[in-house]
């Protein structure tokens, strides 16, 4: 299954053609990719499952339909098991960027998680998932397509933020710190955390 998230709305990619009784199901071969995107972008649809029995052609159809940015990012942790935050339109993010021509998802990954919050020595540990968002330019739709990282540091410098792309802070957050951030974040960043991060107290929830 994918999520592709437009305006924080997922669009499903399924092999199943029922997963819920308020879901639209289309089968790929008659879905208007552009057409949906368009409507949950207005806010005229919600729910909608595009189907396939073979999953390999879900990710294929997607590619065919939008053009495609690949960026890359990192889930970096210190010592402390602390995770990096960075704070831009007002939510917490992870630090993330478009891949440059010629260079490796993982190279992406680690050189805009250092421009974008002044971290340094990174390693990566492993390879997280990858996330699926639409986003508008010069009035076109693109799909995102953003490979994530796990990575390890040991710096304890200075963090500083890349104003220029629009960044506020960037921050080291506990546990406890995390699990608040993720109320106020973005659905596709709430994808590459485990579910003990995503349980808060009653007290934390936003109402």
């Amino acid at each position: 299954m994918y999520k592709v998230f437009v305006k924080e709305i997922p669009i499903i990619l399924s092999t199943e053609k029922n997963i819920g009784k308020q879901y639209k199901s289309i089968p790929i071969k008659l879905a208007r990719f552009k057409k949906i995107v368009r409507k949950i972008n207005d806010g005229e649809l919600l729910y909608v499952n595009l189907y396939h029995k073979n999953p390999e052609k879900l990710e294929k159809f997607l590619f065919k339909k939008l053009k495609v940015v690949e960026a890359g990012g990192g889930m970096v942790f210190n010592s402390k098991k602390e995770i990096l935050f960075i704070r831009r339109n007002s939510k917490w993010d992870l630090p993330k960027g478009k891949k440059e021509k010629g260079e490796s998802h993982e190279e992406a990954a680690i050189r805009e998680t250092m421009e974008e919050t002044g971290v340094q020595d990174l390693q990566i540990k492993r390879f997280l998932k990858k996330t699926y968002h639409v986003f508008k330019r010069n009035n076109k739709f693109k799909l995102k397509v953003t490979y994530w990282y796990e990575m390890y540091t040991d710096y304890d410098g200075e963090l500083i933020p890349e104003t220029n792309e629009g960044i506020k802070k960037v921050r080291w957050k506990n546990f406890e710190k995390t699990q608040k951030a993720l109320l106020d974040s973005y659905e596709n960043i709430k994808l590459l955390f485990p579910k003990e991060y995503l349980t808060t107290h009653p007290n934390d929830r936003v109402s």
